[in-house]
């Protein structure tokens, strides 16, 4: 399929229906957050207070097995399009701050969103939605046209690169109102109560009745570790426990909650970190206040939560309003150090910006029961937490867990199936679209009806797997041979059972180049 310049999209209206009257449209509200592990909210099983999420997920439904992309872009690629982020041209990296291109030259690898794909925001936007984005967008910053108000949203307030300073963003990594790039911020600021503020700010201006969309992406817990006084000091010293007991006791939450369906194993402590009683004192301080810093992130963002539904409920939008929270990624161990990376004076520097992180023993315990992280394919990289709260439809079901897979490339499918809208197959001026392959979960969240995928895909910096049942066949990168795990039994990936299984892998292992040859996945067959 030949990529065509970028340019806005005119319109949409011929091809979307409004048999659902605007006063009957919900409003919608997708959720992101940044480099989140799996267990790191109240309601999947940490530590840390989450009592907005969970107060959503008590009168909402959860997955636990809901799957993202491992990691920060491709999944923003995929979430704002319903499409595998190689067919939006993002399958490796989008366009950074003080770095090259991400273009290899080739239409999945281009770096930024192509026109062979529509957002979310330009869909609904023709289907009667005013559409606004506040936080992270990093699906293309080179070039104006990539700008979401380019992408089909009215208003926008953020940073366009992967990450930032929290409490300074600047230069390259900072901020953007609309089209217009801003100067720093002064004074007192943070970009998690920011964000917010600009997107209870958008809902508040809007003049008439019509429904809104709402893209709210923080960029928290993603590194740097910088997080407001008022919020890190109550967490000091509660990590003192260290990450061996802390991944215990998140994992005998998971099981008294019934998180699974199924008896998972707690995937043994990463190799590279010790034992916490081996940690000498000094060691612990420091990294117990990484952690306090992370949590007090997570804490910060749950505050902003409560105060955007507070506000929907205010303004008596609440009621109709769907409102999805799920994670980007597994937790981030980057730079792959014990301790984590950065000096420890460089956390809360309004100037730092760099990976300044928590450490490999505490990405474990974030993704506790799972094994592995951010960028791999393995269930700790790829297994986000996800909640859909939806007062007027999600009555019976409320509080309700499902065990079913589902993907990032569902989302599409379920926003236009609430907002009454179709899926155009061209663009106005002919050029083709990609097909959506999602499933739709709203008759899950309203009847509980659940459908599974036969198949689901991943690649990720040469990290490749396939899931058929509950059968994952995993690759990594360079490598000729498939790993195979049965994850009724064993999914946090422990038991490599591909010797035993020659016959499935071959089938895997042919369905997953069958589908990487359609769907612009190098490298091809």
């Amino acid at each position: 399929m030949q990529i065509v310049s970028n340019k806005p999209l005119v319109a949409l209206a011929a091809f979307i229906s409004l048999n659902v009257a605007s006063a009957q449209k919900p409003n919608i509200v997708v959720i992101m957050a940044d480099d989140m592990g799996f267990s790191d909210i109240g309601c999947f099983g940490s530590e840390i207070p989450t009592p907005n999420l969970d107060k959503l997920a008590k009168n909402g439904v959860r997955f636990t097995q809901f799957y993202n992309t491992a990691r920060c872009c491709p999944t923003r690629a995929s979430l704002l399009t319903g499409l595998y982020q190689h067919q939006t041209g993002i399958g490796m990296m989008a366009e950074n701050a003080g770095k090259d291109p991400k273009d290899f030259g080739v239409p999945g690898y281009r770096g930024f969103l192509n026109h062979h794909c529509v957002t979310i925001a330009e869909v609904l936007k023709s289907a009667g939605y005013h559409t606004y984005m506040a936080g992270k967008w990093h699906v293309g910053m080179d070039g104006e046209e990539k700008w979401p108000l380019q992408r089909g949203f009215d208003r926008y307030y953020g940073i366009l690169a992967g990450s930032c300073s929290y409490l300074k963003p600047v230069g390259g990594r900072g901020l953007t109102m609309d089209n217009t790039k801003l100067a720093a911020p002064e004074g007192d600021y943070y970009t998690t109560d920011a964000f917010t503020d600009y997107a209870i700010r958008f809902i508040k201006e809007q003049k008439d009745e019509k429904p809104f969309f709402l893209y709210l992406a923080y960029n928290a817990p993603h590194w740097p570790l910088q997080a407001k006084k008022s919020d890190y000091k109550e967490f000091i010293s509660k990590y003192m426990k260290g990450w061996d007991i802390l991944r215990e006791e998140r994992y005998q939450r998971q099981k008294a909650m019934k998180l699974f369906d199924r008896d998972i194993p707690l995937s043994p402590r990463d190799k590279r970190v010790r034992p916490w009683n081996e940690v000498d004192e000094a060691q612990k301080k420091e990294s117990d206040f990484r952690m306090a810093v992370y949590a007090a992130q997570i804490s910060c963002m749950d505050q902003n939560l409560g105060k955007l539904v507070e506000t929907l409920s205010n303004l008596k939008k609440l009621d109709n309003t769907l409102i999805i929270f799920l994670s980007d990624n597994g937790a981030c161990a980057e730079p792959y150090m014990e301790f984590g990376g950065g000096k420890f004076e460089a956390i809360n520097n309004p100037d730092s910006s760099g990976v300044i992180s928590y450490g490999i023993g505490w990405a474990n315990l974030s993704n506790t029961p799972f094994y592995q992280y951010k960028v791999q394919s393995y269930e700790g990289g790829i297994s986000a937490p996800f909640i859909a709260y939806w007062p007027n439809q999600i009555k019976k079901n409320a509080g309700k867990i499902y065990h079913t897979p589902a993907y990032l490339i569902d989302i599409m499918p379920i926003l236009i199936e609430v907002a009454g809208a179709v899926y155009p197959k061209t663009y106005p001026d002919g050029t083709e679209l990609f097909l959506l392959e999602g499933i739709s979960l709203v008759p899950a969240f309203v009847n509980g009806k659940e459908k599974e995928h036969p198949y689901m895909f991943w690649e990720h910096s040469g990290f490749s797997a396939i899931r058929k049942g509950d059968w994952k066949a995993y690759k990594k990168v360079n490598d000729t041979n498939w790993e195979l795990y049965d994850l009724r039994t064993d999914r946090d990936e422990q038991i490599n059972i591909a010797v035993k299984q020659p016959e499935l892998v071959k089938e895997l292992n042919d369905k997953w180049y069958e589908w990487a040859n359609s769907h612009q996945v190098l490298p091809k067959k």
